[in-house]
C-alpha cells in the first residue's frame, strides 16, 4: 500500500513562513489602519503598484532594528519588520519592455516602522543594494519618506559614536550618471532621508510632502525654535525653488509618474502617434511681440502624451522635459515667452545645464526649441552671479556626447540663443528656423537704441522720434529675419514648421546610436 504523501511543509520551511508572515500588511492591521487614516499607502502597497505582478524579489527581509538591548527578539520581529526598509528587484513597465529592460531596483523606507528612520541595519541593507546596483546597472526607485537618522539603535554603541563612517550616501551618490535614480516622497522626509532624495536624479513628491535637512527635533535642539513638521520644506515651497522636479497629488499618481519617468531610460516604444503637423504653422503668433504657450509647440512636435515636464514650478522661463519622437526617448529644452519673455536668467541657466547633464549621462538626444531674446541683464540680475550661472550652459553644451538638435521658433538673439544651441548655431547637429525666426547679436529694440542713439537723440519731435525708431526697428528686423539670415549660412535651413519632426527623424537616423546611446556616465549635479 502506497504511503500517504505528507502535504505539510517541513519544520524548517514552516519556520521561515511563520517568520516572514510578520512582514506583510495583512498581518499588521493596526499599522496599516494608522497609515490609511492619514490618506497614505503602505510601503508594500506602493511597491506592489510599481512592480509588475509577482515580479518583486525582496532582499534582506529578515533584518530587524539594532535594539536587542532594549527589546526582545520577538518584539523586534513584530515591531520592526525589515528594519523599516524594504529592498529588492522587480519589473517595471514589463508590458512595454522585455525583462532585462524593465528590471529595476526598488527601495522603500517604511513609515509604519519607527517613522521610516534610517537604522543601523537598514543602512547596511542600502549599502548592500548599492553594490548589487553596480553590477546590475538598473534604475533605482527609492521611496524616501522618513525622519532621518535613528538614535535609538543602541546595539552598536560600543563600536561607534555618531555612525559617521557609514557609506550609504557615498555609495548612492557614486551611482550618479551610472544608473537612473528616482526618489519618491510622500509625507515627511527629513535629514538623512532628504539627503537620499537630494542625491537622486529626480524627486517626485506628493502635495502633502515636506522635505528638509532637519526635522522639528533637530531644529529645536539647535536652538532655532519650535516648528510643526508641515512648516518645514512644504511641497509648495520645494516645488517653486526647484527641489521637487515633479509635483503630484498622491502616492498613486507618484507611482504612475515614476513608471513613466523610468520608461524613457528603458528604451524606445513601438506604438506612437502624433498630431497633424500642419498645426505647428499656427503656434507662433504673426505679431512678433505676442507671447505664446511653449507647450503648444512641445506637445505638437512630440508624440502624443509623451511629454513629461521636469522642474515645472521652477525657472518657468525655460522648460525642461522628457519626450518621445516616433517612440524614441529624448530630452527637450525650450524658452517660454510667457515668463521673462523667454530670457535666460541664473536659475534658468542652472535648470538647463543640469538637465543637459542628465540627458548626456544616459544617452538621450536633446531637442532645443529656441525663442531666446538673450540672457537677462541688469544690476539685479548680476547680483545673482549671472556671469557664473550662465556660463554653465556653455560648459555643459561643449561637453555633450549626445546629439543636440536646435529649432529656432522665433527669437535667436545674442549669447542666450547661442547657449540654447550648445554654444554656437553650428554646434548643434542641425540648426533650423521656422519662417517666424529672427536673428541678431542682441534684441532688435535694444540694438536700435544702442546703435542709433545719436540719430534718435538728434530728433527732438517726439512723434518723429517714435516714427524713426519704428523705421529702424523694421529695417533691423528685415535684416535679421530668418529668410535673409539663412543666406549668410549662420544656420542650416528655414523650414516649414510641419517638417520639424522630419528633420528630427533624419538626425536620429543619421547619427549612429552606438556613438551616444550608452551615455557619458558622468556625474549629474544635484542642482
Amino acid at each position: 500500500m502506497a504511503k500517504k504523501k505528507n502535504t505539510s511543509p517541513r519544520p524548517d520551511l514552516q519556520e521561515l513562513q511563520n517568520r516572514k508572515a510578520y512582514l506583510y500588511d495583512e498581518n499588521r492591521p493596526e499599522a496599516v489602519a494608522k497609515r490609511h487614516a492619514k490618506g497614505q499607502r503602505t510601503a508594500r502597497e506602493n511597491i506592489n503598484d510599481l512592480c509588475d505582478t509577482d515580479s518583486f524579489i525582496e532582499f534582506g527581509s529578515l533584518t530587524v532594528a539594532a535594539q536587542r538591548k532594549r527589546k526582545s527578539e520577538q518584539e523586534l520581529i513584530e515591531q520592526t519588520p525589515a528594519d523599516g526598509l524594504i529592498t529588492g528587484m522587480g519589473n517595471v513597465n514589463g508590458d512595454q519592455f522585455d525583462a532585462e529592460q524593465s528590471k529595476c531596483m526598488v527601495l522603500s523606507y517604511d513609515y509604519t516602522v519607527l517613522a521610516g528612520t534610517q537604522g543601523a541595519f537598514n543602512h547596511k541593507k542600502t549599502d548592500r543594494m548599492m553594490k548589487v546596483a553596480k553590477q546590475a546597472l538598473k534604475p533605482i526607485i527609492f521611496f524616501a519618506e522618513g525622519g532621518g537618522g535613528r538614535p535609538g539603535d543602541v546595539d552598536f554603541e560600543l563600536i561607534t559614536t555618531g555612525g559617521l563612517d557609514i557609506t550609504t550616501f557615498t555609495e548612492y551618490a557614486r551611482l550618479s550618471g551610472k544608473v537612473p535614480r528616482i526618489a519618491i516622497v510622500s509625507g515627511y522626509c527629513f535629514a538623512g532621508n532628504a539627503s537620499i532624495a537630494g542625491c537622486s536624479d529626480v524627486i517626485i513628491a506628493t502635495e502633502n510632502a515636506c522635505i528638509g535637512m532637519g526635522g522639528p527635533a533637530m531644529i529645536e535642539g539647535g536652538g532655532l525654535g519650535k516648528f510643526h513638521p508641515k512648516e518645514i520644506g512644504p511641497s509648495k515651497v520645494q516645488y517653486a525653488n526647484g527641489v521637487i522636479d515633479i509635483l503630484v497629488k498622491d502616492e498613486k499618481e507618484a507611482v504612475a509618474t515614476a513608471k513613466k519617468y523610468v520608461s524613457y531610460f528603458q528604451g524606445s516604444t513601438k506604438d506612437w502617434a502624433c498630431c497633424d503637423q500642419v498645426e505647428l504653422r499656427d503656434v507662433v503668433p504673426e505679431n512678433r511681440k505676442f507671447a505664446y504657450d511653449a507647450f503648444k509647440a512641445i506637445n505638437k512636435i512630440a508624440d502624443t502624451d509623451s511629454v513629461l515636464e521636469l522642474r515645472g514650478g521652477f525657472a518657468k522661463n525655460l522648460v525642461t522635459a522628457l519626450i518621445r519622437i516616433e517612440g524614441k526617448p529624448m530630452g527637450l529644452i525650450a524658452n517660454n515667452t510667457r515668463h521673462l519673455g523667454g530670457a535666460i536668467d541664473s536659475v534658468a541657466s542652472d535648470k538647463a545645464s543640469r538637465f543637459m547633464q542628465l540627458c548626456d549621462a544616459f544617452g538621450l538626444p536633446i531637442l532645443s526649441l529656441c525663442d531666446a531674446p538673450g540672457f537677462m541683464v541688469g544690476p539685479d540680475c548680476e547680483a545673482t552671479a549671472m556671469v557664473r550661472h550662465s556660463s554653465r550652459m556653455y560648459l555643459t553644451g561643449a561637453s555633450l556626447s549626445v546629439p543636440l538638435l536646435t529649432v529656432v521658433l522665433r527669437k535667436a538673439y545674442g549669447l542666450g540663443a547661442m547657449a540654447m544651441a550648445g554654444g554656437s548655431l553650428h554646434e548643434s547637429f542641425f540648426t533650423v528656423a521656422w519662417p517666424t525666426g529672427e536673428f541678431g547679436g542682441m534684441g532688435l529694440e535694444g540694438a536700435v537704441k544702442l546703435g542709433f542713439r545719436k540719430e534718435l537723440e538728434a530728433e527732438t519731435d517726439p512723434t518723429k522720434k517714435q516714427a524713426l525708431y519704428e523705421k529702424l526697428v523694421r529695417a533691423m528686423y528685415e535684416r535679421g529675419k530668418a529668410m535673409r539670415a539663412a543666406s549668410y549660412l549662420e544656420f542650416d535651413e528655414v523650414i516649414d514648421p510641419k517638417d520639424t519632426r522630419a528633420w528630427i527623424r533624419m538626425a536620429l537616423e543619421s547619427i549612429p546610436s552606438s556613438s551616444y546611446q550608452k551615455g557619458s556616465g558622468r556625474m549629474i549635479d544635484s542642482w
